[in-house]
């Protein structure tokens, strides 16, 4: 056999088995995407059609040659109509009823008219074998409907090309790439088709299926590397490049097929490379967001970019089909800073005094509480302390009540200045103040709370020209906490440092009591 010829054949055999392969992947992978099922049926029939005419080509008799003619003839007029309703439906429109009317009957006009040729010779006015070619190949004169399917088929691949243009010019620099190759795949077959007509091809060989082989070549790689058939169409009607909020668009598979330009600086791992990789594998770092994405849990997710603390409201929204199909998912990032900040400080307000700028008590109870809990686990000493200002209803009395308001305020920042980062200081109401100090034995707290009295007594506060005078009485009461047996509530422990604080006033006032069975004084 002809080497020439031999090559022909095989590069149609490849041109066909690349299509068989798409196809099979598409129907696996893609068949629910945009344009994918009529992908699918464009690839089986440039299958048929590319093996159909390796047939032919290794036919050596007219009969033979017009039996795989017909073979290919039962795909060819489809072709270009499963590749128009492709691009139709990647780009997200819909067709009127009578356009697929017609769209569908031309075809089978092609097939009926090619079939019934010999009675009308209306699409081929004659079909023989050319000899003087290094190998036998068909020579086909094409009748009037020949014209008429050629015409079809042209227009149909033109229209296609548009709307990719129209496409093109739309999506942003990353989908480009993709576009042009989908466009390039249908154009080569084209410049084969027309090298036939013109006669201009080599050994009057139609490079049309041949060069079919380049063009699933490149519809392959955009395929495989740039996931031709996603979600993009659609979800670029709902994400836009120009809206502040982070997005992510992921289809079924949860491969990334687009992200607006906002998630860049939120996530710097969305490079140029991240379209068509898995989101595990570009999230790697970000295990947390990978868990709110895989379980579709909504909600705030804290985020450090540089040495800025963030927060942003995960939400997911589904993307269908227009047959309510779900191929994909569109992930947006919110940034909620301002109102989680809000939040914290709306919460920071509520739980402060508002005359003092100390916790109140209701935080206290609560910060306390969890501070017992934790020590029960690691072990630890804990001491809670309560004073309040001894007479202070005769300040009040005497200077008036915005006199006792400034000794309280006073009194608060005098105590703060004596208390380490970890102790915890509130008011508890009225001229009663408590303090809860965690990893303190009995004795560091009297320590401390002695120095803190005696400064206290030694301070005055100035209100309306009054120089005031003040002291203090405390009571401690501390716990050796211990996950192995039971420990006392944060309420059993305030209320013998409550005992312990009246012990102080029983022995006169301006001293430290300890809670024992049988209070004792220390000075």
């Amino acid at each position: 056999m002809n080497q020439e010829l031999v090559m022909y054949i095989l590069i149609s055999v490849l041109g066909g088995s690349i299509s068989i392969f798409l196809c099979g992947y598409g129907l696996v992978k893609i068949k629910d995407a945009p344009g994918g099922r009529y992908y699918v049926l464009a690839t089986f029939m440039c299958a048929v059609f590319a093996f159909g005419y390796a047939f032919e080509l290794a036919s050596t008799t007219l009969e033979q040659m017009k039996i795989w003619l017909r073979v290919e003839y039962l795909a060819l007029p489809f072709i270009p109509v499963f590749i128009l309703l492709m691009c139709f439906d990647y780009v997200g429109k819909k067709l009127k009823q009578w356009a697929y009317i017609l769209l569908f009957g031309i075809p089978i006009l092609t097939i009926t008219m090619h079939y019934t040729n010999e009675f009308h010779h209306i699409y081929y006015t004659s079909m023989d074998v050319r000899t003087d070619t290094p190998f036998p190949v068909l020579q086909l004169e094409g009748g009037p409907w020949f014209y008429i399917h050629s015409i079809f088929l042209y227009v149909c691949i033109v229209i296609s090309v548009g709307i990719l243009l129209m496409q093109f010019r739309k999506v942003t620099h990353k989908f480009r790439l993709q576009t042009s190759l989908m466009i390039a795949g249908l154009l080569v077959p084209v410049m084969g088709s027309v090298f036939y007509i013109t006669d201009t091809s080599p050994s009057n060989i139609d490079l049309g299926p041949v060069s079919m082989s380049i063009t699933f070549i490149l519809h392959g790689f955009a395929l495989l590397s740039f996931q031709m058939f996603n979600v993009v169409p659609i979800a670029r009607e709902t994400v836009f490049e120009s809206i502040e909020e982070g997005v992510i668009v992921l289809n079924q598979h949860d491969v990334i097929v687009d992200y607006n330009s906002a998630i860049v600086p939120v996530l710097p791992s969305f490079g140029p490379h991240a379209i068509g990789k898995a989101v595990r594998d570009v999230l790697n770092d970000h295990p947390l967001l990978l868990d709110l994405i895989f379980e579709k849990q909504e909600g705030d997710y804290q985020l450090k970019i540089g040495d800025v603390t963030n927060y942003f409201y995960i939400k997911f929204s589904p993307v269908k089909t227009k047959q309510s199909a779900l191929i994909g998912k569109i992930i947006t990032l919110v940034n909620v800073t301002e109102r989680v900040n809000m939040e914290k400080k709306l919460k920071e307000l509520a739980s402060i005094d508002g005359l003092t700028k100390i916790y109140n008590r209701t935080y206290f109870l609560d910060k306390a509480s969890a501070m017992i809990k934790d020590l029960s686990v690691s072990g630890g000493y804990l001491s809670i302390i309560m004073f309040d200002i001894d007479h202070f209803k005769m300040v009040n009395d005497r200077y008036g009540h915005d006199a006792g308001d400034q000794v309280l305020i006073d009194v608060a920042a005098l105590t703060k200045e004596y208390l380490r980062n970890q102790d915890l200081f509130a008011r508890y109401g009225g001229e009663e103040f408590i303090i809860c100090m965690p990893d303190t034995t009995g004795l560091e707290a009297y320590e401390l709370v002695d120095n803190l009295r005696k400064k206290v007594s030694e301070s005055f506060t100035i209100a309306s020209n009054n120089k005031i005078h003040i002291t203090s009485s405390y009571g401690i009461s501390t716990i050796l906490l211990n996950s192995e047996k039971g420990n006392l509530t944060i309420q059993e422990l305030m209320r013998q440092a409550d005992q312990a604080l009246y012990a102080a006033k029983r022995h006169g006032r301006n001293c430290v009591q300890v809670y024992e069975k049988e209070a004792s004084m220390f000075n």
